[in-house]
């Protein structure tokens, strides 16, 4: 049994999230654990994604349905990153500038969606590993 098609999303997602937080740490001068999640770069979303559609092309080939299909989750996935959760996030910024910070509401995560730059790193990151995988 093949489980590269297994294991090539969890290491595009380990990659990323090791680069992110690396990052973040650098940023913060700190290690920045409180800054693990959404948002940030490189997007491990889109890390995910294309790996998987990466790893179909090389194995599968560009014609396959399979890659059709792995190629239409990755541009919901992205978009979603780049619109829906950014604004999510813009609309919790303001949200929580109308609670002052003795208020009983919990404060709302913020960074929530990704840049361009973001899904682009994100990209290549999940590209770099599903290459790997396909190779060794």
């Amino acid at each position: 049994m093949d489980y590269s098609y297994v294991i090539t999303p969890f290491f595009a997602w380990f990659i990323a999230g090791i680069f992110k937080f690396t990052i973040n740490s650098v940023k913060a001068r700190q290690f920045a654990f409180g800054l693990i999640g959404y948002g940030g770069l490189p997007s491990n979303h889109s890390a995910i994604v294309s790996s998987m559609a990466a790893l179909i092309a090389f194995r599968e080939g560009l014609t396959h349905p399979a890659f059709g299909v792995s190629l239409t989750l990755a541009f919901i996935v992205m978009l979603d990153a780049n619109s829906l959760r950014r604004e999510v996030g813009k609309h919790a910024v303001i949200i929580n500038g109308l609670f002052s910070s003795e208020s009983a509401c919990p404060k709302l995560r913020e960074r929530m969606g990704h840049t361009r730059l973001e899904i682009l790193c994100g990209i290549l990151v999940g590209v770099a590993v599903a290459t790997f995988i396909h190779l060794f």
